[in-house]
């Protein structure tokens, strides 16, 4: 089985980040094999897309059998995962990046929050959620000493753009930016906003039409 190695788009990442999230589900519960119209619905997509996206992994089903789920989960694991354990950074050390540490920090084989970083003097040098938080004057020392490529971006909405500037200028190719304010940068380094407010209130939209 070969893959191509052709750029992958964001959007394909996405879904085959939920595919095989949703394989490791079926795994535990026993299943062996899956249809393609099975993962569509988890994706609201068509089983021809689900077709497309595993293409690009290399995998081929069988109209009669489905996917093996097993090679798929090995398959795709290939694409998403490093080859060597990922360290990440967070930025802003406030409800949500306590929150945000919480949740990822030692939790994954292949990456793991390493380091927090606030503004704030309080928090300098204390151990929160299992990290310890440093200055931001310590960023650039400890980017190269914990061979940090990616951060998370956890401050208020004012300060966002120029957080993420330092990090770039300080060498961070990748950003997952939480903070509700869309970041430009025009550098070449990736950034994905992830804005809970307008998620939010998209839900309350859809459950007020629901009623």
């Amino acid at each position: 089985m070969t893959r191509k190695e052709n750029r992958i788009s964001e959007k394909t990442i996405e879904r085959l980040s939920v595919y095989r999230r949703y394989l490791k589900d079926l795994n535990k519960k026993g299943k062996d094999r899956v249809y393609s119209h099975e993962l569509s619905q988890i994706v609201s997509g068509t089983a021809a897309q689900v077709r497309r996206d595993l293409m690009e992994v290399g995998c081929n089903g069988c109209s009669s059998k489905g996917y093996e789920i097993s090679l798929l989960i090995k398959e795709i694991s290939k694409v998403l995962d490093c080859s060597k354990k990922e360290n990440i950074a967070l930025i802003g050390v406030g409800n949500l990046g306590r929150a945000l540490l919480g949740y990822f920090s030692g939790a994954r084989d292949n990456y793991d929050i390493v380091a927090a970083f606030d503004n704030d003097p309080a928090k300098y040098n204390r151990i929160i959620c299992g990290r310890r938080c440093y200055s931001m004057e310590q960023l650039p020392n400890m980017i190269d000493e914990l061979k940090i490529s990616t951060a998370i971006l956890a401050v208020p909405a004012e300060s966002a753009e120029k957080e993420a500037q330092n990090l770039i200028d300080k060498g961070i190719k990748a950003i997952l930016n939480f903070a509700p304010r869309h970041i430009t940068t025009g550098s070449g380094v990736f950034i994905e906003t992830l804005d809970m407010t307008s998620a939010l209130e998209k839900a309350i939209y859809f459950s007020r039409k629901n009623t």
